[in-house]
């Protein structure tokens, strides 16, 4: 077998297995197991140990023990569903082997008399005789059943004898793949190959010993994998030519000096960076990473600003319309009038909608705003030279290398999230773009002062929020659940408007996931407004709208969120020049996790940091944004635990990048991890 086939034979389907028929494949294929390679990720929960076997006399009633004996005698009685027995012995005793629903062939096959054999099950006792019911291990070699047997979660109707012989056979066949790191990287992990770093991983002794090398080279490859793919989307992208854009950056300090605040260190080098893309004849796709009101969108206006004056259209998506139009709102304030900004709304009507679609295609509308409609076929650019997506999390990999191929050779893409990740996690989710990263906070931007209260301590909260409106300030008020529930003892959207509403009447509003789309326009535009003063809302307030007025946020069952969603509730306050308090309200016996992510919060206002902490808290999976992105395909990689091995793919791919050396030799990675679709044009 050469290199090629022996990978291939990884990717071949179960049914080549010996022991896998049509059934059994389609019962792994509802767990996801497609190929013999995922199989191998299938990994023991515990192990049996059956290599300790005992005499008759030594057996322990209730326990698995292994035992040799010699079959004696058979008993098949005639009478309907009695079970068929076989008496066994050994020099120290005597004890009965016992089948139910089994044909007198099948048991004189497995239990010869005269024979030594050894057998392993659970030990019971029946009229003071021990006994061995429908014993799956039976061999009349020893050494089959003297080991430790793995316990897998198991897949409905396979049992573990069968999960155990399926492993067993691909660790046994396991082809022995040439190496694809070099030597000096493979010296980090003690010279162990990806074969016998595989053997290793499915002993049973070895169950979560993440700290080896075998289990260490092994998160590498998958880490390494990644890092594979995204270089080479990030290639091709940079071998796409495009028409510089020729910036003016005297008209855009103009623009910055008639700001009325001052922009941050951060903002003016992530600016400077999104400029050297924009006149570089490589195309720009970039992701600008920033925490809740840190000010992205000012240095995305200004970039677009930067792409019209160069002579090309932007378009600009967000999540949703609201938010579009406050987009929209923002350009026409900061921007030169002699621009022209348009918003594609759901409430436009045909007439209005096809107009601006004809100036658009005329080049008259220089800007337009919307959310993912704008990028329908009617939907047709004159020269469209930068395309903008805010809050782009739910993108993938898949989706942004449509998006980027989407407004042609001359189109620069930036997307924004507001969404603080692990660096270790920005290094896997977005490796395929460059990355500005803005920390700072705006200076007029105060830090938001975050109190823990008792539930049973309501009315202290209800005179808090009274005296802000006596302030013409307003209030959210989060509760994780719409409609009251028996199994779920979380307080109620529904429940909790109608009280308040009690104590203050026509000035409370409700939104949930139940609102249409028209009225929950209509609640937030009105809240925006200042129509009323406190929003009951389920956590489906949207991130990066900006309620100036809005300085309290409360929210309800904190202990039940993640601390990158409560940072990220948090943050829908604090936009304004007022300071702001968040009031993180809890049950009494709290868990040790759900006091540390409430102190946490309480000291830190760090995006970053916070998202740091909740990973060590809560495990990778769960964090806000990486949830959604789809992006969680390690099977033992984890980024608290092996940040270090993220940070040896890192420099290790920069040594490949800057000495051009190809990525053919990583082939047989790429196609086993299965990362192939994406590159799969890989000779």
């Amino acid at each position: 077998m050469n290199n090629k086939s022996n990978y291939k034979y990884l990717l071949s389907d179960l049914s080549s297995l010996k022991g896998v028929g049509v059934k059994t494949t389609k019962l792994l294929k509802k767990k996801k197991i497609n190929n013999i390679f995922d199989l191998l990720w299938k990994l023991p929960k515990s192990y049996t140990d059956r290599s300790l076997s005992s005499k008759i006399k030594d057996l322990r009633i209730g326990e698995t023990q292994t035992v040799t004996i010699i079959p004696k005698k058979y008993f098949f009685p005639r009478i309907k569903n009695l079970p068929n027995r076989v008496v066994c012995v050994d020099e120290s005793g005597e004890m009965d082997c016992v089948f139910f629903n089994s044909y007198e062939g099948y048991v004189k096959k497995i239990l010869p008399l005269g024979k030594e054999v050894t057998v392993s099950g659970k030990i019971g006792i029946f009229r003071n005789k021990y006994q061995l019911t429908n014993p799956k291990y039976i061999s009349e070699d020893a050494s089959l059943i003297k080991q430790k047997h793995n316990t897998y979660s198991l897949t409905e109707g396979i049992s573990e004898k069968v999960y155990n012989k399926i492993i067993n056979q691909i660790i046994e066949k396991l082809p022995i793949l040439d190496e694809w790191h070099s030597k000096e990287l493979i010296k980090k992990f003690d010279g162990i190959s990806w074969n016998e770093s595989i053997i290793e991983l499915h002993k049973p002794e070895n169950k979560d010993n993440y700290k080896k090398n075998f289990y260490k080279r092994l998160a590498y490859d998958e880490i390494f994998s990644t890092f594979l793919v995204n270089s080479e989307i990030r290639k091709k992208i940079k071998r796409i030519k495009k028409k510089n854009k020729r910036l003016n950056i005297k008209k855009q300090n103009l623009i910055i000096d008639n700001l009325d605040f001052k922009l941050t260190q951060d903002q003016l080098r992530s600016l400077k960076e999104i400029n050297n893309d924009l006149s570089s004849s490589t195309k720009m796709f970039r992701l600008l990473q920033g925490d809740v009101g840190s000010g992205k969108t000012i240095v995305s206006l200004i970039s677009a600003f930067n792409t019209i004056n160069s002579g090309f259209q932007v378009s600009l998506m967000a999540p949703t319309e609201i938010l579009a139009r406050q987009h929209h709102n923002l350009a026409k304030k900061i921007l030169p009038k002699n621009i022209n900004v348009a918003l594609i709304s759901g409430k436009s009507d045909y007439k209005q909608k096809k107009e601006i679609l004809k100036r658009l295609s005329n080049h008259e509308i220089d800007m337009i705003f919307g959310t993912h409609a704008i990028f329908q076929t009617k939907v047709v650019f004159k020269k469209l030279g930068l395309i903008i997506i805010d809050e782009q999390h739910k993108f993938g990999v898949n989706q942004r290398k449509k998006l980027s191929d989407k407004g042609g050779d001359n189109c620069d893409v930036l997307l924004m999230t507001a969404t603080p990740i692990p660096r270790t996690l920005t290094m896997t989710m977005y490796g395929d773009m460059d990355l500005s990263v803005i920390r700072e906070k705006p200076a007029t931007r105060k830090p938001i002062q975050t109190f823990s209260k008792l539930e049973s301590k309501i009315n202290d909260v209800i005179l808090f929020i009274k005296k802000q409106i006596k302030l013409n300030n307003q209030i959210f008020w989060v509760c994780p659940l719409i409609e009251e529930s028996k199994k779920i003892d979380h307080s109620s959207a529904v429940k909790k408007f109608e009280y308040l509403n009690m104590i203050f009447p026509n000035e409370v509003a409700l939104l949930h996931g139940k609102t249409n789309i028209e009225d929950k326009e209509i609640i937030l535009n009105d809240f925006l407004k200042n129509k009323f003063k406190i929003l009951v809302s389920t956590t489906i307030i949207e991130v990066g709208i900006d309620f100036p007025n809005a300085n309290v946020i409360i929210i309800e069952n904190a202990n039940k969120f993640g601390l990158s969603q409560l940072h990220q509730l948090r943050g829908r306050v604090g936009r304004g020049n007022k300071q702001s308090t968040c009031i993180l309200m809890f049950k009494s016996n709290l868990s040790e996790n759900a006091k540390k992510r409430i102190n946490i919060l309480k000291d830190s206002n760090d995006g970053f940091f916070i998202s740091e902490e909740d990973m060590k808290i809560r495990g990778f999976g769960d964090i806000l944004g990486f949830k959604q992105s789809g992006i969680k395909n390690f099977k033992l990689a984890d980024p608290i635990h092996n940040s270090n091995l993220f940070l040896l793919a890192e420099k290790e791919m920069k040594r490949i990048e800057g000495a051009n050396e190809s990525i053919k030799k990583f082939k047989p990675l790429i196609k086993l991890y299965d990362r192939a679709d994406i590159i799969n044009d890989i000779a």
